[in-house]
């Protein structure tokens, strides 16, 4: 499979000698690219501003951490599976086909009737969501030359930004709109991914060989199910079940044995989805790593940080998602500036170590929220952040596709993005139960303190930001500290992570970016 003008690839999956494509022609094929990408990411930042009210709502506050993590669990699981179904299906065929899922899950989205639908329905979306994301890397690295991609990757740094600062502007005003309500926020997305289709449909060539087309399905289920274990067991941990129980165990030996036998399975699959070869790769293991660490800063602010803004603070979702702007500018900039700093020099490395570092600082800025906390403050810990943020998530993926063999750059780019997807839904499964235990807590130690007696089954905290605002003001300031408390332990977890995140960057390797699309060095 090959882009037109490309010379056929060898049965080994290197390629010969490649056509150089110009910069407009490079800009016309990223055109559809980005919509797309564009599509899937307002999907995740418009439905994060609105997710204390749909909860509240459905009175589900303690399963908000499932509506945020199903996507991203299936998103996790999905993304290597994409990689090789576009190596045997086609690149241009697979990524319609998660256009499509996306579109149709969406929809489904905004019929929910129960949390268990929305939940249903936006594990649906994240299954589509896994294809827009994965593949577009893995184009990206079909038609760019290492050393220019950063170029280009600069390009979905923005993209990310964009949508991430409107979306939750987006999301806030759906939801302050009377004539609107939440179930619009899946709803806009819908034309948005038609229009990603046609142009799509019309800018990109692809040129699709018939290969033999073997899929682990074994690896794919291991794989998901190891994951699904591991969040069941973070979620459901000290709520429904005691951690020193037997559920506790039995998740967790399920979880154990899953991502055994997924092992195993990759090792003796005929086309596994991650290669074992690929782990003997240093670059793809650190890089691997760091993004699994980076992924659970990154969700885990992105989807509680609205709590605390209109939870703690008061604040509209609309207003919630102006808070957000420093957050995704900074990232933005940061993403764009590194990119071109990359083509110009050759230099990546010192973008993700820097990039990580800010990350550990930042989360610990914002452990350090209070109640009284000036939006200045606020505004100047994000931007910290959203900085180390665009400075790593796409050198990682750089650093990867640089020095991985042609043959595996799809399932390398594939294995970065669900390792960090995995850290974002593992992360936002952990940090949610962190959120709800912690809340309880507090609550019940402040209640007994101020001799408040609360009636059997009422859950003071579990409504939307506007019932809490209806309670008394003694009940009122009692759940708004709770939440600041449990909030402060949420992103102080984030910390310890980012600084494993920023030791693994540091021992990567700086491979210098190749001019060709040659195959790299062996780099084990």
């Amino acid at each position: 499979m090959a882009l037109q003008g490309d010379t056929r690839a060898d049965a080994h999956g290197e390629s010969g000698d490649r056509r150089t494509y110009t910069h407009q022609e490079i800009l016309k094929v990223m055109s559809g690219l980005l919509i797309a990408l564009m599509t899937s990411q307002i999907s995740t930042s418009v439905v994060g501003t609105a997710l204390p009210t749909i909860v509240g709502e459905f009175g589900a506050q303690d399963q908000l951490s499932w509506v945020a993590a199903a996507p991203l669990l299936t998103l996790t699981a999905s993304t290597p599976l994409w990689g090789k179904l576009s190596d045997l299906f086609g690149r241009k065929r697979m990524f319609q086909l998660s256009l499509v899922i996306f579109a149709v899950a969406s929809v489904i989205a905004g019929l929910s009737q129960s949390i268990g639908m929305l939940v249903a329905a936006r594990a649906l979306q994240g299954l589509g969501t896994g294809g827009l994301s994965a593949l577009t890397q893995v184009i990206l690295g079909d038609v760019v030359l290492p050393r220019e991609r950063g170029r280009y990757s600069g390009y979905i740094g923005a993209v990310f930004g964009v949508s991430t600062v409107g979306g939750p502007l987006l999301g806030g005003f759906i939801v302050d709109a009377p004539w609107l309500g939440w179930r619009w926020c899946f709803y806009c997305c819908v034309p948005l991914a038609l229009v990603a289709f046609a142009v799509v449909q019309r800018v990109l060539r692809y040129d699709h060989e018939a290969r033999d087309a073997r899929i682990d399905w074994l690896g794919a289920f291991t794989l998901t199910g190891g994951a699904s274990a591991l969040m069941l067991l973070l979620s459901f941990g000290g709520q429904e079940f005691p951690w020193n129980s037997g559920w506790t165990y039995g998740l967790g030996a399920v979880a154990v044995v899953l991502f055994g036998l997924a092992i195993l399975a990759e090792r003796h699959a005929a086309g596994p989805i991650l290669p074992p070869r690929l782990f003997r790769d240093r670059t793809f293991v650190l890089a691997s790593t760091a993004s699994l660490l980076v992924g659970i800063a990154m969700y885990g602010v992105m989807i509680y940080l609205p709590q605390y803004f209109q939870i703690v603070k008061g604040m509209t979702p609309t207003m919630s998602g102006v808070m957000t702007i420093p957050l995704v500018l900074s990232l933005l900039v940061s993403a764009v500036g590194a990119g071109r700093v990359v083509t110009r020099t050759g230099r990546w490395k010192i973008f993700p170590v820097a990039g990580m570092l800010l990350v550990s600082v930042g989360a610990a800025l914002l452990s350090q929220l209070r109640t009284d906390s000036s939006d200045w403050v606020i505004g100047v810990d994000i931007a910290v952040l959203g900085t180390g943020l665009g400075f790593s998530m796409q050198m990682l993926v750089l650093a990867a596709q640089n020095a991985a063999q042609t043959r595996d750059m799809a399932v390398a780019t594939s294995g970065i993005s669900f390792f960090r997807n995995l850290g974002g839904a593992v992360g936002v499964a952990a940090l949610g139960a962190i959120l709800s235990n912690r809340v309880r807590d507090e609550m019940t130690g402040m209640l007994a303190a101020a001799r408040i007696k609360v009636p059997p089954g009422s859950d003071l905290g579990l409504g939307t930001p506007e019932a809490i605002g209806q309670l008394s003001p003694a009940l009122q300031h009692i759940v708004i500290e709770s939440f600041t408390q449990a909030m402060q332990m949420v992103f102080l977890a984030c910390v310890p992570a980012a600084l494993v995140g920023f030791l693994a960057v540091v021992y990567l390797r700086e491979l210098p970016l190749r001019s060709a699309h040659s195959s790299p060095p062996d780099t084990t």
